[in-house]
């Protein structure tokens, strides 16, 4: 019995797409990684340059390691109705209209690891959170191609696709044909990219990426990029709403179930709860990862971008924050509503970051 041949039908019995990949990736794909790193595209992701050898070269952590399953489950699910009442303004980018894609996948893995395990195979899986490139591997198995939008796409499911992997000892499949590219001359997903992030080459610029500044950045934004943050609260999916193969993009994994609280969440979370008590709202819920903290910034943003008569009252809510972020963010959306008197109150902040920012605000009036 060929153990990948179980593995791959066991993988498609639970809904997912697969492909197997040889772990050693093309001298190709490693240098432009490396050139990638070195341009400070990264941004403030610093544990990606620290990861690069582990990840361009898994044997170093798993010696025994010879192939990877990927699994790619589709989630182009359609929006859930809008709930009533709360201020839900802003958007969230769809992957995260459901439970963490992390714990909602990991049961799978975790069954398809002891499957391996019972076949007399050495195996490690993972679920976007080790030192991998999943999306090298998806294209090394003809899985699909990575298009100028630095998405995985494939015909049917376009780039809605959440991938995870399981490291197999395992002698690889011979290679598979290359998934054709089918970008061609089009290039909507740059021209729609309203921060200029896309490189046109297949890979972003996390320095101009909306998803990395809402999600990833942990401090203060600046204001110079307000504006290019548009309405989005939580991630980004201008580049893929304008391709045209995600139009008719499918969506057939059943452990996917949008929620409304999530793709519309109530803003006012954000800046009444505590972050315990956020954090049981949004338990097993993407949002963990940015927090209230960052959650409550974010939202100051979007409300300042469209001018929301809220703005004023969430602003001076935030202004008595317990975090830093958020009182600092606040007297930035004061200054940007033009209250420069309203700045005073954070001249002797107990943080001397909010003060200093306060003061060139001021300065900037």
């Amino acid at each position: 019995m060929d153990p990948l041949a179980v593995l791959s039908q066991a993988a498609q019995e639970r809904g997912f797409l697969t492909a197997w990949a040889g772990l050693g990736l093309p001298e190709a794909v490693q240098s432009r990684y490396q050139a990638w790193l070195t341009q400070g595209h990264q941004a403030g992701m610093h544990y990606l340059l620290e990861q690069a050898p582990a990840r361009l070269e898994p044997t170093r952590r798993f010696g025994w390691a010879r192939s990877v399953l990927v699994l790619a489950a589709p989630h182009a699910y359609p929006p859930p109705p809008r709930p009533p009442g709360g201020l839900r303004l802003g958007r969230v980018a769809r992957y995260a209209w459901v439970r963490d894609y992390h714990l909602l996948l990991r049961p799978h893995l975790e069954a398809l690891q002891a499957l391996a395990h019972r076949l007399g195979l050495e195996a490690r899986a993972y679920v976007d959170t080790g030192p991998l490139s999943e999306r090298s591997y998806a294209v090394k198995g003809g899985l699909g191609w990575v298009g100028k939008s630095a998405m995985l796409l494939r015909m049917g499911e376009g780039s809605y696709l959440t991938l995870a992997v399981l490291l197999t000892s395992a002698p690889p499949p011979p290679e598979p044909p290359p998934y054709p590219n089918r970008c061609g001359s089009c290039t909507r997903c740059l021209r729609g990219c309203p921060t200029g992030a896309l490189l046109g080459d297949g890979t972003l610029d996390a320095r101009r990426c909306i998803s990395y500044w809402t999600i990833e950045h942990r401090g203060i934004i600046p204001l110079r990029l307000w504006e290019g943050l548009g309405d989005w609260l939580f991630g980004c999916d201008i580049c893929q709403e304008v391709c045209p193969w995600n139009r008719k993009a499918r969506a057939f994994w059943a452990g996917f179930s949008p929620e409304a609280e999530l793709a519309y969440p109530n803003l006012l979370d954000f800046f009444e709860l505590s972050s315990k008590a956020f954090e049981r709202r949004y338990a097993r819920t993407a949002f963990l990862r940015p927090g209230r903290t960052r959650m409550a910034r974010n939202a100051l943003v979007v409300l300042s971008n469209l001018s929301h008569p809220e703005l004023l009252p969430l602003a001076l809510k935030a202004a008595q924050d317990v975090n830093p972020v958020v009182r600092a963010t606040a007297a930035q959306a004061l200054a940007r509503l033009g209250e420069g008197a309203l700045l005073e109150r954070f001249f002797q902040d107990p943080d001397p970051a909010v003060a200093r920012v306060a003061r060139g605000l001021r300065g900037a009036l």
